[in-house]
């Protein structure tokens, strides 16, 4: 992003982005419990971050690891008792409340499930000094918010750190667990350049 402030705290449209993402998951259900994975230095911030803007949606704060795979199984550890869990990125502001209950229903269904959308532009292979092109209709872009049935997802981190694990679903793919894809919704992009400011706050003021 280029700033010195965190990307999660710049303001969208008045107000730090991770309260909008927080404010979606309070809509689609005002009494699910909040968990927030922060890094230990980044937590009294927030703290006055949630004074300035009068944030008083209850929420718990686990501490960040040294990885993604890290910062979710500390989130993980503050689960009591069985249920859905949604683990999604704090940057993902424009999540629909449609994709919310279309991942709710299968994962309570089917154990799981995973926000995908078509790759609607072509691809190439890169393999040493050559590249070829591929059928884009066998892949997908993935967002979040990756769901699962607590149990699944609590076993499935009980695994030691594997590199490969590039999201939640591959930790749990390896675990021995079917990955189930459902459709997200195209304005679910991760606020990660200054451009995707521009367009989640048009996508917010419309």
């Amino acid at each position: 992003m280029g700033t010195e402030i965190p990307k999660q705290f710049l303001e969208l449209c008045g107000k730090p982005v991770l309260m909008h993402t927080i404010h979606v998951f309070y809509d689609f259900d005002p009494e699910c419990e909040l968990i927030l994975v922060l890094p230990e230095s980044q937590k009294e911030y927030w703290d006055r971050l949630c004074l300035k803007h009068k944030f008083n949606l209850a929420h718990r704060i686990a501490t960040g690891g040294e990885t993604r795979y890290d910062s979710v199984k500390n989130g993980l550890k503050l689960i009591d008792g069985e249920g859905i869990v949604f683990i999604h990125d704090g940057v993902r502001p424009l999540v629909s409340l449609e994709t919310l209950k279309r991942c709710f229903e299968t994962a309570s269904n089917a154990g799981n499930a995973i926000p995908v959308l078509p790759v609607n532009e072509s691809l190439r292979k890169q393999e040493g000094d050559k590249n070829s092109t591929v059928d884009r209709s066998l892949y997908f872009g993935v967002q979040t918010p990756q769901t699962f049935q607590s149990d699944q997802i609590l076993k499935a981190f009980e695994q030691d750190f594997d590199p490969a694990f590039t999201d939640d679903a591959s930790v749990a793919e390896k675990a021995g667990f079917t990955i189930h894809m459902i459709e997200g919704n195209q304005e679910n992009i991760k606020i990660t350049t200054p451009s995707d400011l521009v367009i989640a706050e048009a996508f917010l003021r419309k």
